[in-house]
């Protein structure tokens, strides 16, 4: 498993509650739906990182 690096994310309470109310939907915690989404994301624009073998 890859290490973890913790940072501070500023985002507007409207978003927030939008990103827990998905979370929850999805039985994921807040802070694995945003890594969920931003993976995708990355994905989608072909920019997820490369594997190391």
């Amino acid at each position: 498993m890859s290490k973890k690096k913790a940072f501070a994310l500023r985002i507007n309470e409207e978003t927030f509650k939008a990103i827990e109310k998905w979370a929850a939907d999805e039985f994921r915690s807040t802070n694995g739906q945003i890594e969920w989404m931003l993976q995708q994301t990355l994905k989608k624009a072909k920019r997820d990182p490369k594997k190391k073998e």
